[in-house]
């Protein structure tokens, strides 16, 4: 399992992925879940992953081989005319993935079903993201539904739902995310440090400031113990439940 979040704000987009591939008492690793592509003054591109690896894997290797083979029977995402097209593009493969799987692969533990985030810009056009579905489909963040979880998304859910602001800073949403994220990872296993954000500012064209939060980064530790202090605070201050006698 893994938790990856993005965030349609006014200033851009802010996008986020942790980097636990399995976990138990002793099998725990890592793997990188995001990635990108970028041709500056055209296109910036995220894409983040969650599922499984196999298939992650073989769609992000898929794409990225196009990006350089120039085949006009498998187009390019750094060629499609949209954002729209481009989900198109990472959807069908998606798709086409998980079916080869399905139709000639063993039978294995764990089913070979993914989901995607994909979020950027495309010259011409607005920022835009879509969570993409393992079927094909995808759906696009709107003002009513201004952000996207994949993976183990409900330990985390309450914080973004009850405070997320379109008009915050990038700085204010890493933040958020960092407290979404905490409280994912001290409710569940598969879901662990370092995270990887990648920043986009809105018109710019180009990938903005990429980064690695590791466990002993002093600013995660200081708003992991901070949330939670404030959270006792919270409830202490709260009325006791009073019960009839």
């Amino acid at each position: 399992m893994t938790y990856c979040v993005g965030m349609m704000l006014d200033r851009g987009l802010v996008m986020m992925s942790d980097t636990r591939t399995n976990a138990g008492v002793d099998n725990i690793a890592t793997f990188n879940k995001m990635t990108t592509w970028e041709v500056p003054g055209d296109r910036a591109l995220v894409l983040m992953s969650a599922g499984n690896l196999a298939t992650t894997q073989s769609v992000v290797s898929l794409l990225d081989e196009r990006t350089k083979a120039h085949d006009q029977r498998s187009p390019s995402i750094l060629e499609a005319p949209s954002m729209f097209q481009v989900a198109r593009l990472v959807a069908e493969t998606l798709r086409d993935v998980i079916s080869m799987h399905e139709a000639s692969g063993p039978k294995a533990a764990s089913p070979f079903s993914a989901t995607l985030l994909l979020g950027g810009q495309i010259d011409g056009g607005p920022p835009r993201l879509f969570m993409i579905y393992p079927e094909g489909n995808f759906i696009e963040a709107s003002g009513d539904n201004p952000f996207f979880q994949i993976g183990e998304t409900k330990y985390g859910r309450p914080i973004l739902v009850r405070a997320f602001d379109p008009e915050m800073s990038f700085e204010e949403a890493l933040k958020l995310l960092i407290v979404s994220f905490d409280s994912t990872l001290k409710a569940n296993l598969s879901v662990g440090l370092p995270f990887d954000f990648q920043l986009y500012e809105t018109d710019s064209l180009r990938l903005g400031l990429r980064s690695r939060i590791q466990d002993d980064d002093p600013y995660f530790q200081q708003i992991s113990s901070g949330w939670g202090e404030a959270l006792k605070q919270a409830l202490d201050s709260l009325p006791d439940f009073v019960l009839e006698k």
